[in-house]
């Protein structure tokens, strides 16, 4: 689980760096970087996640993908969509801003992180770990360029970074840890800690894929680039 820990938290600081690459104005590759996330994302959800949560009878289920899904549009209220990308830097007050951005990601983040507890099906906590990975890379780009406009030093904003980067290692410790203190095995509320991360994942995905240019032409690059993030989910689907 370390080498897990390490692979999350590296890639947003390692992602975050690549910020330094790019021209302020350059933000192609970041559209295409979120068209694939976005695919990939609501790939795994629907040909991995759902099958596995709907495959055990619980009540409410459903319920909890909407309370995720709900959740995750409450967060938007703080982030202004920077889990997806579109977060626009503007706000009445820059210095409280990077502080609000990073509590809303970071509460996104560690309950993303709250399914991922040793002792439940490996190959899904896999896909799962993998969607998050390749999810985070726009968003810590995203992250980066927004905490230097609001004035934070690099180190400042590395260090933020750092924060946000840590969070969803934590959510699985604090599950496990939950898992632990519990005289019931945590495998009973699995379902529905997967189930809210779904309903997060659909908001996401969908938000991404159904944002346009701004002439709200949908264009066949994109098209492309959608493809093959659900093409590359199908294949890991079936490993």
């Amino acid at each position: 689980m370390s080498i897990v820990y390490f692979v999350l938290v590296m890639t947003v600081l390692g992602s975050g760096s690549l910020i330094f690459l790019f021209k302020p104005d350059d933000q192609r590759v970041l559209k295409f970087l979120l068209a694939f996330s976005g695919a990939f994302l609501i790939g795994i959800t629907f040909l991995k996640l759902v099958p596995e949560v709907f495959s055990k009878p619980a009540m409410f289920t459903g319920l909890f993908v909407l309370l995720g899904f709900l959740l995750q549009l409450m967060l938007e209220l703080i982030t202004e969509g920077a889990e997806h990308g579109h977060k626009h830097a503007h706000s009445e007050n820059e210095q409280a801003a990077p502080f609000l951005l990073l509590i809303g990601l970071c509460i996104h983040s560690f309950l993303e992180g709250m399914p991922i507890v040793q002792g439940f099906d490996m190959k899904l906590q896999h896909t799962l770990v993998i969607g998050i990975v390749i999810h985070n890379i726009p968003i810590s780009l995203t992250l980066m360029s927004l905490f230097l406009h609001y004035g934070c030093s690099k180190t400042k904003a590395f260090i933020y970074l750092l924060i946000f980067a840590l969070m969803t290692p934590l959510g699985s410790v604090f599950s496990t840890l939950l898992d632990a203190s519990l005289t019931t095995s945590l495998d009973t509320y699995f379902n529905y800690i997967l189930a809210m991360v779904i309903g997060i994942f659909l908001h996401v995905s969908t938000s991404i894929l159904f944002e346009t240019e701004e002439n709200h032409r949908y264009n066949l690059q994109k098209f492309i680039t959608v493809l093959l993030g659900l093409g590359v989910a199908f294949g890991i689907s079936l490993l």
